[in-house]
């Protein structure tokens, strides 16, 4: 027959152990929830736009296909077109960033 002091000691390690896991369990919960989606560029444009900056606007990767590029610069530009609510100022540095990732334009910056 165990000793009362030993089944208390195991009683009480217990419910030490049960009230921990309880605290941690409420502290895991009320943790911040962060999506696991990705994020957008949290800055404000520069004021020459580099071909980093203008794969950030579209989305896409700074050296990615035309047809990506194009499919990217229709999806941004229906949810911020000026006609449908949109901003002019973003609707024009959109299709800037798809004019540098197109490369259709001269070197940023140049004046030639």
């Amino acid at each position: 027959m165990a000793s009362p002091i030993v089944v208390g000691a195991t009683v009480g390690t217990a419910a030490l152990g049960a009230r921990y896991l309880m605290r941690a369990w409420q502290a895991y919960k009320a943790r911040p929830v962060i999506p696991r989606a990705r994020r957008f560029y949290p800055g404000g444009f520069e004021q020459v736009m580099t071909k980093r900056e203008a794969a950030l606007i579209l989305g896409v990767r700074e050296r990615e296909v035309l047809q990506k590029i194009k499919e990217a610069h229709r999806r941004v530009m229906v949810a911020n077109h000026p006609d449908a609510g949109g901003s002019d100022f973003l609707a024009s540095k959109i299709n800037e960033a798809k004019e540098i990732l197109m490369k259709k334009t001269s070197a940023a910056g140049s004046v030639f």
